[in-house]
């Protein structure tokens, strides 16, 4: 399944990724922050959907209350509901 989540407020403006039988793949951040993304998309490169968001959700950056990996988790977690409906 290919998941397109729109941010907010954080840099980037879309987080691309693919999400199949709950693992994450080809994980793209569209504006922002490019090294800090591919770092991001390498690490959860292959690995569980919600071991991924367990790890990322509630980071935040500088006085935001979200970050890059806080909002890539809540996309993460959108996308698996949207599965079980």
């Amino acid at each position: 399944m290919k998941v397109e989540f729109k941010p907010s407020n954080i840099c980037a403006n879309k987080i691309i990724f693919d999400l199949d039988d709950g693992i994450v793949r080809n994980v793209v951040f569209i504006g922002g922050c490019d090294g800090n993304h591919k770092a991001i998309a390498s690490l959860c490169e292959g690995r569980n959907a919600e071991e991924i968001a367990k790890s990322l959700t509630g980071l935040t950056c500088g006085p935001r209350k979200t970050s890059c990996g806080d909002q890539f988790a809540r996309g993460i977690l959108q996308a698996l509901e949207q599965q079980k409906s």
